[in-house]
């Protein structure tokens, strides 16, 4: 059985499942990480919302930030010992019309544009190309409510697959007061997370660095909110249905 961690983007399966997804492959379990929103932009400029995102992250076109993302997601996946698969979705920031007309030009934590209305669709029918019968699937819980993780979460839920939730990290150490609405219909099961484990994941973070100021502001930031976050519990909490079983 493949675990197949559902990233919206680049980052959020790592920053989320790190630890996890280190301990999964070194017991010598087949851990994958699909990320949706891993495509090349359409060509055009880019709006005065994705320009304020570039120079927080430090990068250049978009052309040159989705390369360096994907190298830098090349590198996490290394450090936590998972293998990825990269699908085409632009990342809503750079998605179009079919007359070129940006969709996101003011915020993205938004509503669907009336253009995407069958996006989850499409999706969902590329992640079934690639899915196996005895996968399981995890996807966010949305919280935060990022438009591209809400995506995410209605595409995989689509499929009708064994699936289990992750809380989004950052936006859950911004906001736990969220955490208990979004799993009130849903079991929790832990984890543990190691030591080791705890440094694999600072470090797969750490390789999204062109992430760590709009994220976390500085890296030394990010590994002492995580190691708290972990120290809590020393584990990864992951939800299901109360109909589904613990894999």
């Amino acid at each position: 059985m493949r675990w197949i961690y559902v990233s919206p983007h680049f980052d959020d399966a790592v920053l989320s499942c790190g630890g996890l997804i280190y301990e999964q492959a070194r017991q010598g379990l087949p851990v994958e990480i699909w990320t949706v929103c891993a495509g090349d932009p359409p060509p055009g400029p880019l709006s005065p919302l994705a320009q304020a995102i570039h120079q927080v992250w430090g990068t250049g076109s978009a052309a040159e930030t989705v390369a360096l993302r994907q190298e830098e997601d090349r590198a996490a996946a290394s450090i936590v010992g998972a293998e990825i698969c990269h699908f085409s979705i632009a990342d809503c920031i750079y998605r179009r019309s079919q007359e070129g007309n940006l969709l996101y030009t003011e915020d993205v934590f938004a509503a669907r544009h009336p253009l995407e209305a069958g996006l989850d669709a499409e999706i969902a029918a590329a992640l079934k190309k690639n899915l196996r019968p005895d996968d399981l699937l995890l996807c966010p819980l949305t919280i935060g409510g990022h438009l591209d993780h809400v995506l995410t979460r209605d595409a995989v839920e689509s499929l009708g697959s064994p699936l289990h939730y992750y809380a989004d990290i950052p936006y859950l150490l911004d906001h736990p007061e969220a955490l208990e609405p979004a799993t009130k219909d849903l079991h929790a099961d832990l984890f543990p997370v190691t030591e080791a484990g705890l440094s694999a994941w600072l470090d797969g973070i750490a390789a999204y660095k062109s992430q760590m100021k709009i994220l976390f502001e500085a890296e030394e930031k990010m590994r002492e909110a995580v190691r708290i976050f972990w120290a809590d519990k020393r584990g990864t909490r992951l939800w299901r249905g109360s109909s589904s079983k613990t894999a």
